[in-house]
């Protein structure tokens, strides 16, 4: 299976998605991201998603653009983020401040040496943060991220694509119509 056999089991009602699907991961149609930086993205929130079918396609596709170095930190990025959204999440969402006071003891060295460009991978931890709904997470990273050159198109650009494949992978993963099966 492929992108464009992903796209032609997306329903009617999310012709939309079927659009953007493709849009966003057509690096000729970024000028603030480079290749690298679209297809892990795209890959370390296809794994935030969740949608086994939709990773193993983005992953295969990502395969002929990244090294093997940029495909472990998109993992890295979805894995680390995984823990820290939530636990950053609750930090910033209970009423009691003492639990922002405590140290997290939560090990996090990957994202000190990720083995990619450090901002590149901000970059990644910025998308998944967004699919994972943590704004303490989103800020600090969007922080970094500025302070590293990136500008605000770019950054647009790697939520774009985070919104898009978690829309697909939740159409994915919840019409009863989609027959992935068939496809395989």
């Amino acid at each position: 299976m492929n992108i464009n056999d992903l796209k032609q089991h997306l329903p009617d009602y999310a012709k939309d998605l079927k659009i953007n699907f493709g849009n966003v991961l057509d690096t000729d149609q970024h000028e603030h991201l480079n290749p690298s930086q679209v297809w892990g993205t795209a890959l370390a929130t296809a794994i935030a998603s969740r949608n086994k079918a939709m990773i193993e396609v983005i992953e295969a596709q990502a395969r002929e653009v990244l090294d093997a170095d940029y495909l472990k930190a998109a993992k890295s990025a979805a894995a680390i983020m995984g823990m820290n959204n939530i636990y950053y999440r609750f930090i910033h969402l209970a009423g009691n401040v003492e639990y922002g006071k405590l140290p997290a003891r939560l090990r996090m060295t990957v994202i000190g040496s990720p083995g990619i460009d450090k901002a590149d991978f901000e970059l990644l931890s910025l998308a998944v943060s967004a699919i994972n709904g943590c704004g303490m997470c989103i800020d600090s990273h969007e922080k970094i991220l500025i302070k590293a050159g990136f500008s605000t198109n770019a950054i647009q650009d790697a939520v774009r694509i985070a919104s898009v494949m978690h829309a697909v992978a939740v159409v994915l993963e919840t019409d009863p119509e989609v027959n992935l099966q068939a496809a395989a």
